[in-house]
């Protein structure tokens, strides 16, 4: 890994430390993509956008080379992610606004759902492009909450960027009743799954996948 460039297409912090966490070193370009996306499976949507993300990241330094603003030849490896909660066939993804918040919170309080983090990585080396996509998911069970502390925590800002309107690793936490699968899953990034794809797309033979 030390001759490949590795950029993250987010500017997720729990992103960069979880790949802080497996070791990798990494620059980070963010990627300006739509997140809209028509009616598919919560596992389908989050492949996609990722996808997306990935891709716009790619032309970005494509397009910087192509002009000079990047003379670096050594091999790309580009990862990107998209995280949506889903209870039921509602998809919840980053809310409107605080009210908006609230409602999802309302949503998940005393039930049980599931996350979806999907993830692409594009490598390219010398005119050759491999491309892998995957999902990881996992369930969590949420305990019953007041109309009170549903807003106290709305209040605190932490759900306002956040899939599903809150953070398992912050203030959330407590409200957890117990989680099913990969807890950087439900952070947004599946750390392990990440570093086996890797391993795999590096020493895989031939082109897109």
């Amino acid at each position: 890994m030390k001759d490949v460039r590795v950029i993250l297409a987010s500017g997720s912090p729990r992103r960069r430390e979880i790949l802080d966490r497996i070791g990798l070193s990494y620059e980070v370009i963010l990627p300006e993509v739509s997140e809209e996306h028509e009616a598919m499976p919560p596992e389908q949507i989050v492949k996609e956008l990722s996808g997306r993300k990935a891709e716009a990241v790619e032309s970005l330094v494509i397009k910087r080379r192509e002009s000079g603003d990047d003379p670096s030849g050594s091999p790309v490896l580009i990862i990107a992610a998209d995280t949506l909660v889903a209870y039921g066939d509602e998809v919840l993804g980053k809310p409107a606004d605080r009210g908006d918040a609230k409602r999802m919170i309302r949503l998940l309080a005393g039930n049980t759902h599931h996350v979806y983090t999907g993830v692409t990585l594009i490598y390219t080396e010398e005119g050759r492009r491999k491309r892998d996509t995957f999902c990881e998911s996992a369930a969590v069970k949420v305990r019953p909450m007041t109309e009170e502390e549903i807003c106290r925590y709305v209040s605190t800002g932490e759900p306002d960027d956040k899939a599903g309107a809150y953070a398992i690793q912050g203030i959330f936490g407590k409200y957890v009743e117990g989680y099913d699968g990969d807890f950087e899953t439900i952070k947004g990034l599946p750390g392990e799954a990440v570093r086996e794809h890797i391993e795999r797309i590096l020493q895989k033979e031939g082109g897109e996948k």
